[in-house]
């Protein structure tokens, strides 16, 4: 079966405190969507900010709209005249808007570790079948609808909506509405500047720093955005959750109900596909490809790099066509785990090198086309001179690392730990440190149990050395909860 034609299928998971959505392509895992109730995603809230600190330097501003931490709005993101209070039109940020002023902005990024959520006011309010711009006048169409006659069509249909009402606002079509009836484009088209009146009233109501428009929830979204031709069914495993899609489906998406499915088996439904397993695999750092060779992701704050290696893979022709083999399998493998990890911003990709210029070529390809099902956008150069591939892939919300996971305490998110050898040689330093500033009788050391057995094996000698040059005794004692590089030294 081609790319072209994968056949989705959608798993919801509901348990009180959390709601996982899983998007599979023929059967494989592609993207994973993960809710939690006690930090639900903030990217299209519309809030009722207030301007507390205006930073011309960087022609920017912070806005405080509730949170724990306040969010950051461009010059470039706010729209002209959308200030509520005492704003102006002109494009410096200092006279956009004051300190003091109330602001209706709408979330585009969530907060990603210690930076505060991204905000805009470009408000937009997507539909099933568009998306409106009140605050534009553009119509577009979706990227992925390639037949002209069909763009040409919806932008036609839009366009003319919009004229018989005598708007001034624009629309974004999506790309489910291909092949939809202007019947139902126009409902959708009711439905958002409905929602755009109400949200309207309802910030001139509300004091600063308060909630005014809240996105759906996870498994609404799912319907809204994530259902298209290509999707044959939707498991949900909550009763109460597959009442409430339904309803939504009845009354927004008629075509998706037969769709809808609740799934009542004993065994939980994340172990279908071995979707439980395949999540767990995308945090890990090496991802094993079937060839024998293996992907090494590395995330940080600025971006995050994959390396790609050959390992056990030796192939059966010569060098060039095992790299080649290799990096054509691993262009697969990287775009399945950028989906699955939700891993955004620059990401740097060190392909093996190769010397053919058809090879670097045939590589990129397949690494565009593995990602034409993303639904994030995303932007890929050419090799480098140095033989890197680097991307971009829009970043909305936090990656499936940061999502489940946090630092590690015993290394405080280095990824590496002190070895045993090292240790040793620290504890040697505090030994002498402590002898030479206080008095004492006996000096207790305490240290993970590898660390002990080096110190009586090892480095016996040097222990007795120090024993000796500090004329006390050295008693040493393991605890089975210190980590690796985790030493105290006692005095008694």
């Amino acid at each position: 079966m081609t790319e072209e034609s994968a056949k989705e299928e959608i798993l919801i998971n509901v348990t009180p405190s959390e709601v996982r959505a899983a998007l599979l392509e023929n059967g494989v895992l592609q993207e994973v969507y993960i809710e939690r109730a006690a930090r639900r995603g903030l990217i299209s809230n519309i809030y009722k900010g207030r301007v507390c600190r205006v930073l011309p330097g960087m022609q920017a501003a912070f806005i405080d709209i509730g949170l724990e931490r306040t969010a950051f709005l461009h010059a470039s993101d706010i729209a002209p005249g959308d200030v509520i209070e005492n704003g102006d039109e002109v494009p410096n940020i200092k006279d956009l808007v004051r300190e003091g002023d109330g602001i209706m902005v709408q979330v585009v990024k969530d907060p990603l570790g210690n930076k505060g959520a991204r905000l805009t006011t470009y408000i937009t309010l997507p539909s099933r079948h568009l998306v409106l711009l009140p605050h534009s006048d553009s119509v577009g169409v979706s990227a992925r609808i390639e037949d002209e006659t069909e763009r040409e069509r919806l932008r036609s249909i839009i366009q003319g909506l919009l004229a018989e009402r005598g708007l001034t606002c624009g629309a974004i079509v999506r790309t489910v509405a291909e092949g939809t009836s202007e019947e139902a484009i126009s409902a959708d088209l009711r439905y958002t500047l409905k929602l755009w009146d109400v949200v309207q009233q309802r910030c001139g109501l509300a004091n600063v720093k308060t909630l005014v428009h809240e996105d759906l929830s996870l498994p609404l979204r799912v319907l809204r955005d994530l259902v298209t031709t290509d999707v044959e069914r939707i498991l949900v495993d909550s009763a109460p959750d597959f009442t409430t899609m339904r309803d939504f489906t009845r009354t927004y998406l008629p075509d998706a109900e037969p769709m809808l499915e609740l799934y009542e088996r004993r065994r939980p439904i994340f172990d279908l596909h071995g979707i439980e397993d395949e999540i767990k695999r995308s945090l890990d750092r090496n991802i094993p490809l079937k060839s024998g060779g293996y992907l090494i992701f590395d995330q940080t704050e600025a971006m995050t790099t994959v390396d790609v290696n050959t390992g056990g893979y030796v192939g059966h022709r010569n060098l060039e066509e095992t790299i080649y083999r290799t990096n054509l399998e691993a262009a697969v493998a990287i775009a399945r785990q950028l989906r699955i990890r939700n891993l955004g911003g620059i990401i740097i990709i060190d392909f093996i090198d190769m010397e053919e210029e058809d090879h670097r070529s045939n590589v990129l390809q397949v690494l565009e086309k593995s990602l034409s099902r993303d639904h994030a956008r995303h932007q890929i150069t050419p090799v480098s001179p140095l033989g890197l591939v680097e991307m971009t892939r829009k970043r909305t919300r936090e990656s499936l690392q940061h999502v489940l996971g946090e630092d590690c305490p015993g290394c405080n998110g280095r990824g590496f730990v002190m070895t045993v050898e090292t240790v040793c040689f620290e504890i040697f330093r505090e030994i002498i440190r402590q002898s030479r500033q206080f008095e004492f009788e006996e000096l207790i050391v305490l240290a993970h149990q590898d660390v002990i057995e080096m110190l009586l094996d090892e480095q016996a000698g040097s222990l007795a050395e120090l024993g000796e040059q500090s004329g006390k005794s050295i008693r040493l004692q393991p605890e089975s909860l210190y980590l690796q590089d985790q030493f105290d030294v006692v005095l008694m």
